[in-house]
């Protein structure tokens, strides 16, 4: 987190919400979302209604970005069907290609998806996405029901921004990106990574290529996991490695580990060379590829 942005942003929020940010900002094991007792306790001391509030912290969720390339800090928050909230923020990686970049809408989306969320009801975001955020989103849902919300705007609908979309449906796939996935794929290694790489390629949303792909991290006494995400529109996809840095950023964890395990069941795709290019652009340690 950007502890100069942190400080010029926390005055922005509503006084009453202030030191209840700055307790939750101190929690240890940290993540970056909210219980729906939060979220009502929240309203309650800002008296502002859930729109309101989401719109609200988007000052606090730009300071989870990583802008290492354009120094633009985009925040987003997402509302899962349990009642909680996720923040995302755009995650950039200078010395590798523009097109591994993480927007915050996608930030967001993802965090949501690796907790369980199967469905979403809002998004807000503090920039109005790009046509590259428009198009991941629609993997959602044919209906593109989720609601957007901007500051100064009133709540639209994606169909409102995204309309007579592609998706999924034009290619004839039943998957959506919320969907269950479960390929029950395993590793025959006991190696604690390799079976959390494999189950989180269990878990991708791959209906395009096959290939089912999942990155497990070792982060000092954290495993973090990222599962593989593909879009109709094939480059708004988002590969494991993404993914798993998204929830270390959202758990406030550094980009460092000891060891990084690629789990893949190889389909028309091949992941392993754009991982190792990310992980070399972030002084990672080379995957370790585990054919599934």
């Amino acid at each position: 987190m950007n502890k100069e942005l942190l400080a010029a942003s926390l005055p922005l929020l509503p006084s009453g919400l202030q030191n209840p940010v700055r307790q939750w900002l101190d929690r240890r094991p940290f993540a970056a979302r909210l219980a729906p007792d939060e979220i009502a306790a929240w309203q309650a001391l800002s008296g502002l209604d859930g729109d309101q509030l989401m719109l609200a912290l988007l000052p606090l969720a730009r300071c989870f970005a990583h802008p290492g390339i354009s120094e633009f800090y985009v925040g987003a928050i997402v509302a899962g069907a349990s009642g909680s909230w996720y923040f995302g923020a755009n995650q950039e990686f200078a010395g590798a290609t523009l097109a591994m970049t993480i927007h915050a809408e996608q930030c967001a989306i993802t965090h949501a998806r690796q907790a369980g969320e199967t469905r979403l009801s809002t998004l807000a975001v503090n920039y109005s996405p790009c046509g590259h955020c428009r198009q991941f989103m629609s993997e959602i849902d044919e209906e593109l029901s989720l609601r957007v919300l901007l500051p100064g705007r009133p709540a639209l609908t994606l169909k409102d921004y995204l309309p007579d979309a592609f998706g999924p449906w034009d290619l004839d796939k039943p998957q959506r990106l919320l969907g269950p996935t479960n390929l029950s794929l395993a590793a025959t290694s006991a190696d604690p990574l390799h079976q959390a790489a494999a189950q989180a390629a269990s878990h991708s949303h791959s209906p395009y290529s096959g290939t089912a792909a999942g990155v497990a991290l070792q982060m000092g006494e954290r495993l973090v996991t990222g599962s593989y995400l593909e879009n109709a529109a094939y480059n708004p996809s988002l590969p494991p490695l993404q993914a798993a840095l998204i929830l270390a950023a959202m758990e406030g964890l550094p980009w460092q580990a000891s060891r990084l395990v690629l789990a893949q069941h190889l389909g028309k795709v091949d992941l392993f060379e754009s991982t190792a290019q990310l992980a070399k652009a972030l002084g990672l340690p080379a995957p370790e590829l585990l054919d599934l």
